[in-house]
């Protein structure tokens, strides 16, 4: 039974972080500028907690999709992110998670 009061201490403990600092997405949009490689290394040197595969894999959804959702954080974090991103010349915006 330990475990379940201790999951839902975890749980309360989650949404009231949420409250505090609700999530917000960093959104990269579609590059028609700078090759993949270029967007792959400008993820990986603006948001360092991205491994090459997870850069990969968000560079080719926004190429495909137009957008990708490169992480999800509290706002000011959110807005390094995106400025980072744009000093880099791509397209960035945040929107709430």
């Amino acid at each position: 039974m330990i475990p379940t009061a201790r999951t839902t201490d975890t749980e309360q403990e989650q949404r009231t972080h949420r409250a505090i600092l609700p999530p917000y997405a960093v959104i990269l949009h579609n590059d028609d500028d700078h090759d993949m490689d270029y967007v792959v290394e400008a993820l990986r040197k603006s948001v360092s907690e991205l491994s090459e595969d997870e850069a990969f894999r968000i560079m080719m959804e926004a190429h495909r999709n137009g957008t990708a959702v490169v992480i999800v954080c509290p706002l000011e974090q959110a807005e390094l992110y995106r400025d980072r991103l744009r000093s880099f010349g791509l397209g960035a915006t945040v929107e709430k998670a």
